[in-house]
């Protein structure tokens, strides 16, 4: 499978998140994901959403394609230092995603932060489902 995309937009609140929470299971069903990938998955989503402000909307935006799921959360007002920062032994923002995905980059859109996390899985179905 490739090519797939969803985009999700939503209020920031975190009575939200399980929204978001309910469309990334759908797609590790559908994809056939592990459940360890999907449990690295929302976790790295999680300690994205507690970050976002609780008055605006944060987008997520989940692609598969090329044997990785790539999701963009955004957008953050200032989430770029948190990453960078390297604290030693905290259990830090930049440890969590560093943990549970292969690559995260931040990016600057239109006065805000966008980051991109990539986690490497296998999927069970090649063939769209």
């Amino acid at each position: 499978m490739s090519g797939d995309e969803i985009c999700l937009t939503l209020p920031a609140d975190e009575a939200f998140h399980g929204v978001a929470h309910l469309v990334l299971g759908g797609l590790a069903v559908r994809l056939d994901l592990t459940y360890e990938n999907l449990q690295d998955l929302e976790l790295a989503l999680d300690a994205l959403l507690e970050r976002s402000s609780e008055d605006g909307d944060v987008t997520v935006l989940v692609r598969v394609g090329d044997g990785a799921v790539h999701t963009v959360v955004g957008p953050f007002s200032s989430l770029r230092a948190e990453l960078e920062a390297g604290d030693g032994d905290a259990l830090d923002l930049r440890r969590i995603l560093a943990a549970v995905c292969d690559r995260v980059e931040v990016e600057d859109r239109d006065g805000s932060q966008w980051v991109e996390l990539t986690k490497t899985v296998q999927t069970g179905r090649r063939d769209g489902g």
